[in-house]
């Protein structure tokens, strides 16, 4: 049975995966031997491979098929664009930072990067983070491998065709490996983990609307599949990201702090990391930042019979 898809909009996911697949088999068989092809073909895969990561993170929270079927297989597909299993974004994103932001269950709470030039915080929050994150994705298979032995065979299948793969191409052809699929990947992992730095630093994490930054610029929506509308996002992670516009217009931007609602990213990024480079709230108050805490243990609190949903393919 061919593959039918919830919503139309999902026709832009497939594209963005088909354009990947096809640029990265592309430059494995005509990798020219210039360096400077070579430069912009990596600099393109990696930040295509960054826009796949989006639709990850999207699809662990919406399955974009009907059929649960297509869905697993879809989930090992996308494994292979951020180069890691869809599967275990599950605990980290899904358990520890939806239901605990900015809190100590918060794996990739912002407070836990503290370098006194905040652009460090931004390029350092991948690394600073995946000591947690790592530790708690084998925690959790671990438990699922009891408790939800179909979760837990759906992320070995991810992990183990996914990481099989690549490093048997790292054995055919080390130099392409590592330029058309490791740098790329390992670019959409730092990516994807740090935009919650942009989205979540200097916000209000106890307020009903101020929790969440939000970039309203359609270019920006467009590749980033309105992943900038995150208030909204936060407060229904299972709408489809189709939706997120409309509903932020009704039920977020009226009452959100303005200062939370930004036109450019990139502007943004630039006042925060370049100039004039201070770490603020979004009232233009300097944070100060209260006394590292320990990772509290959130999965003693996991009612996965509740939360099922947000199990991805197998919720």
């Amino acid at each position: 049975m061919l593959p039918t898809l919830r919503y139309k909009a999902d026709q832009r996911t497939l594209a963005f995966v088909f354009i990947y697949f096809a640029a990265t088999i592309l430059a494995w068989i005509y990798l020219p031997e210039a360096w400077y092809w070579r430069v912009p073909i990596v600099m393109f895969l990696s930040v295509w491979s960054f826009f796949c990561a989006v639709t990850v993170h999207n699809t662990i929270h919406h399955p974009i098929f009907r059929s649960r079927g297509w869905n697993k297989v879809f989930q090992v597909v996308m494994s292979f664009t951020y180069g890691h299993s869809v599967s275990a974004y599950v605990p980290g994103h899904n358990f520890s930072h939806h239901n605990h932001t900015q809190t100590d269950k918060d794996r990739i709470r912002t407070q836990k990067a503290r370098f006194k030039w905040n652009l460090l915080n931004q390029l350092f929050f991948f690394f600073i983070m995946m000591p947690g994150i790592m530790k708690d994705e084998q925690v959790f298979a671990s438990m699922m491998r009891k408790e939800r032995p179909n979760w837990y065979r759906q992320y070995l299948l991810e992990m183990g065709v996914v990481m099989g793969v690549k490093f048997g191409l790292l054995l055919v052809n080390w130099q392409s490996a590592l330029l058309l699929l490791f740098i790329p990947h390992f670019y959409a992992a730092w990516g994807i983990v740090g935009t919650n730095y942009w989205q979540h630093d200097g916000c209000d994490e106890t307020h009903e609307y101020n929790h969440s930054r939000n970039f309203v610029s359609p270019f920006l929506n467009f590749f980033a599949f309105n992943n900038g509308f995150h208030g909204i996002h936060h407060e229904k992670p299972g709408l489809h990201w189709s939706l997120l516009p409309a509903a932020h217009e009704k039920e977020i931007a009226p009452f959100i702090h303005p200062n939370l609602c930004r036109d450019s990213l990139f502007l943004y990024l630039w006042e925060m990391h370049i100039y004039p480079g201070k770490r603020v709230d979004y009232l233009g108050n300097p944070i100060v930042l209260a006394p590292k805490q320990e990772d509290a243990n959130w999965m003693e609190d996991v009612d996965l019979e509740k939360k099922k949903l947000q199990l991805g393919v197998e919720g």
